[in-house]
């Protein structure tokens, strides 16, 4: 069984190849469950939303791809084009697109892209909150998939509709039903891209954190950090986060910001990694002492705890000058 994160191929649009029947099965749970809460929805959701100010790029032949990370990219103010985007995301042997190359693109493009749990309700608080997610979803059927990528924009709780810039179709509404059966079928697989700085409304931490991560190998220093201010932000206590926010600071050249940081995970997770990385800005820094001690305790921790950095933290000790 294939879970949310693995790579499907997103090819091209096609038609609704099996879905005619759907009318007549029972109403998948997640819809069930927004009817169920009433005409005004789930608490706290808006009952109506549609982002008009969504650009439009039809896609050609297989370019659901680039053409949804245009849609979103450019819609948080980045210059970009489903043509630029293509050879970063198109794979011709597969006439489509993979999942790992929709989040990589949206990263080299200046932007996070970030997973969304598989809930119906929280997509559309994305929405709500100017955040459209790209779907995946199955347009055929399990045996024969047409694999397909929209840009979710809008919804009515009354009238039970989502409105997606999809294919060729600038303002495609598709009842709650058939839309949650596609998607089901694309494996409830959905990401909203933002940019540094931000996140989306619903997104989980540990996602946030991947994104922030994942972000950090392209981005500049300054853009990583903002990336890891924004998870911060919202988790404080969130180590790996903490140690990324060091990492870029170390790497920008602020010393001392880095130790900050650095001594703030130290401090609070006893983290083998976090006092290594303290004792080795603190040496920079010239101050040989407290290296040496956060450099000790990152041994201590590492021979009872974390194996993986006793080794490093031996060398460190090894290097240090003679106090």
């Amino acid at each position: 069984m294939l879970n949310r994160r693995t790579a499907l191929l997103g090819a091209g649009v096609g038609a609704l190849a099996g879905l005619s029947g759907c009318a007549t099965l029972a109403t998948p749970p997640q819809t069930a469950a927004l009817l169920g809460a009433g005409p005004s929805g789930p608490a706290g959701l808006t009952p109506a939303v549609e982002l008009t100010a969504v650009p439009f790029y039809p896609q050609t032949r297989y370019h659901c791809g680039p053409a949804a990370l245009a849609t979103v990219l450019v819609h948080i103010g980045m210059d970009t084009s489903p043509e630029q985007l293509a050879d970063a995301v198109f794979l011709p042997s597969r006439e489509g697109s993979l999942q790992p190359e929709m989040l990589a693109a949206t990263r080299r493009a200046g932007a996070l892209g970030v997973l969304l749990q598989p809930q119906l309700a929280d997509l559309f608080r994305e929405v709500a909150a100017g955040n459209p997610p790209i779907v995946l979803q199955n347009l055929g059927l399990a045996w024969a998939p047409r694999w397909h990528y929209a840009v979710l924009v809008g919804y009515d709780l009354a009238q039970q509709v989502v409105v997606l810039r999809s294919g060729i179709v600038e303002r495609e509404r598709m009842g709650f039903t058939l839309f949650e059966r596609t998607w089901a079928r694309g494996r409830h697989w959905a990401f909203a891209a933002v940019p540094p700085g931000r996140l989306p409304v619903t997104a989980g931490e540990t996602d946030a954190t991947q994104a922030a991560i994942g972000f950090e190998r392209v981005a500049s220093p300054a853009q990583a950090e903002q990336a890891y201010a924004s998870v911060l932000q919202r988790w404080p206590d969130n180590a790996l986060a903490g140690l990324g926010q060091g990492n870029t600071r170390y790497a920008a050249g602020n010393l001392r910001g880095a130790a900050q940081a650095f001594e703030r995970v130290a401090l609070k997770h006893d983290s083998a990694a976090a006092w290594h990385n303290l004792a080795a800005v603190r040496v920079k820094l010239g101050e040989n002492a407290l290296a040496r001690s956060a450099a000790e305790r990152a041994l201590q921790r590492a021979t009872t705890q974390e194996p993986n950095w006793r080794e490093a933290a031996e060398r460190l000790l090894r290097s240090m000058p003679a106090s």
